[in-house]
C-alpha cells in the first residue's frame, strides 16, 4: 500500500461509475475550518490567524486536527485555543456539532467522535 494509498479513503464505490477517494488532509482541512467558524474560538492551535490563511494556503488549517478513518468512520482530536470571556463547555460543545456536521455533509463518512483540547486562551489586546 503506498503512502497515498494509506492516506486516502474511499466515500464511494460505483461498479459503473468508479471509485472516489478523499485524503485524510481534506478531512482535516474541513474539520479545521469548521471549527474556527464557531464563535469564541480563536484558532486552531499551532495554526496561522485567519489573516495569514490566505497567504499560506489551506494546509495551515489542518495544524491541530487530528484525523483516524476506520471502517468509513471518522475519529477527529482538536487542539484549539479559545477567545477570553467565552464559555468553554457550550464554546467546545457547538464546535463538535459544527465538525461532525461539517464532516457527515461533505464527505459522507460517519463521525463517531470529536475530541477537544484547550490548548490557550486567547487573551484581548489592550487598545
Amino acid at each position: 500500500m503506498s503512502k497515498e494509498e494509506k492516506n486516502a479513503y474511499t466515500i464511494q464505490s460505483e461498479e459503473n461509475l468508479g471509485e472516489i477517494k478523499i485524503a485524510d488532509e481534506v478531512v482535516a482541512i474541513i474539520a479545521g475550518l469548521a471549527a474556527t467558524e464557531v464563535e469564541g474560538v480563536s484558532a486552531m492551535a499551532g495554526n496561522a490567524t485567519r489573516e495569514l490563511v490566505s497567504k499560506l494556503g489551506m494546509k495551515s488549517l489542518s495544524k491541530g486536527v487530528k484525523v483516524d478513518v476506520l471502517d468509513g468512520v471518522v475519529t477527529v482530536s482538536l487542539m484549539l485555543n479559545l477567545k477570553y470571556g467565552y464559555n468553554i463547555k457550550e464554546t467546545t460543545q457547538k464546535v463538535q456539532e459544527k465538525v461532525k456536521a461539517a464532516i457527515e455533509n461533505m464527505t459522507g463518512l460517519e463521525v463517531a467522535d470529536v475530541n477537544i483540547r484547550v490548548a490557550g486562551v486567547d487573551m484581548p489586546e489592550e487598545a
